[in-house]
């Protein structure tokens, strides 16, 4: 599968989105179909997809008519652009700079599905283009690079110069599942292997890569940790996500989501590595609690790539006390999980700490946001935050629900 990759004679450094001004420019333009703004009705406006940005404070999403950027914490439209030229099935932000991946996406849409555009916000025209013979099933970014996901092939360019670093090779892929690590001293990619219920880890600092047999079934949906270090996985099954160590291919622990099959929307690690949440088609939030810890105060700040992950973890579900801080609790488990080993594995599983329903026919993606919440984005257009009890854990609470585009056809 070939690539062709046309770009303006330099790519300049990203920079926080801020004023929505072009200034000018002095680079010659990339021969695509530049946008011409329009003003839309909501009511016209179909919904496409969402995604988060790599912290999590903000997510964008593609519409029929271009693309909008919302922020969190507050929840506020940052900004959107209306196009007449279509939409955007996908819309990868980075950070919060002023520079995006798009893909195009929706019925009537110019912007075919086969290509990616750099956009520049602040020159609000495109800087680079990426062309393929097949659909484009996922973009992802990160400071120093750009990773183009087709149904069996994954390209690595660098950011600076667009200029093709890796190329890997996948298993049918048709979600586009792959996920970046997005720490400046590590450089870590998670995809699937070439075979059914593998993940490909690749160390790029490292030049090492990793095959874990995580899954007997298809991958469905796979997330890493900011460092890079820790990996969490669910297969076409839906019942359990586990948690792998990327360095060894250690499996550090399981969770039981539920017993009958499920469609993993999305998986979501808290920046301390303390929480675990998990939506899928089934309309629950649930909200783990690990029992894996990053030894020390920001350590995975302080390794170098020689040193391997600073965790620990502990199997045994009878002695957790030295690994779960005083003021949280433990993932509940069966009452006859003390037969550990004579009664099938269903009854030693640990099960989700605190949950949130949700309405079964809408596909959700969740997060955490700050001091124990968890904000939830729905393909209907809808915003939730909710909280949990850190040390008590149940049903979840309520915050905040704001319905920032009417649905679309999903």
């Amino acid at each position: 599968m070939s690539s062709t990759v046309s770009t303006s004679r330099e790519v300049l450094p990203p920079m926080r989105l801020g004023t929505l001004e072009s200034p000018p420019s002095q680079q010659s333009p990339v021969a695509f179909v530049q946008p011409q703004v329009n003003i839309t009705n909501d009511d016209e406006t179909e919904l496409l997809s969402v995604a988060w940005n790599q912290d999590y404070g903000c997510f964008a999403a593609g519409t029929s008519s271009g693309f909008r950027i919302y922020n969190c914490e507050p929840f506020k439209e940052t900004f959107r652009r209306e196009l007449k030229n279509g939409g955007f099935g996908i819309v990868e932000m980075l950070f919060r700079c002023n520079i995006l991946a798009l893909v195009g996406g929706g019925a009537n849409s110019q912007y075919p599905p086969n290509k990616v555009m750099i956009w520049d916000d602040h020159q609000s025209r495109c800087i680079g283009e990426f062309s393929f013979r097949s659909d484009v099933r996922a973009v992802k970014l990160r400071r120093d690079r750009i990773v183009v996901v087709l149904e069996r092939k994954i390209y690595v360019y660098n950011l600076l110069d667009l200029k093709l670093l890796h190329q890997i090779e996948t298993l049918s892929n048709p979600k586009g599942l792959c996920c970046l690590s997005h720490h400046s001293n590590t450089s870590v990619l998670a995809c699937p292997g070439l075979h059914s219920g593998q993940v490909r880890i690749e160390h790029f600092g490292l030049k090492v890569t990793k095959f874990i047999s995580a899954h007997d079934s298809h991958i469905a949906c796979l997330t890493l940790t900011m460092d890079g270090l820790l990996l969490a996985t669910a297969s076409v099954k839906g019942t359990l996500v586990r948690i792998f160590n990327t360095m060894d291919g250690t499996r550090l622990q399981e969770v039981r989501r539920g017993a009958d099959r499920a469609e993993i929307y999305s998986i979501a690690l808290s920046p301390n590595v303390q929480w675990l949440a998990v939506s899928s088609d089934k309309g629950t939030i649930h909200i783990f609690s690990l029992r894996v810890r990053v030894v020390g105060e920001d350590a995975s700040n302080h390794q170098t790539f020689g040193q391997g992950p600073g965790m620990v973890h502990q199997n045994s579900s009878s002695s957790l006390d030295a690994l779960i801080s005083p003021n949280t609790g433990a993932n509940p488990g069966s009452s006859l999980s003390f037969m550990r080993g004579v009664l099938p594995k269903y009854f030693s599983s640990e099960w989700s700490f605190a949950q949130f329903h949700l309405p079964e026919a809408t596909r959700y993606i969740a997060a955490f946001g700050a001091r124990n919440t968890v904000v939830i984005v729905g393909m209907d257009g809808s915003f939730y935050r909710c909280s949990f009890d850190p040390v008590n854990g149940g049903e979840m609470v309520q915050q905040e629900y704001i319905r920032f585009l009417k649905a679309g056809k999903h």
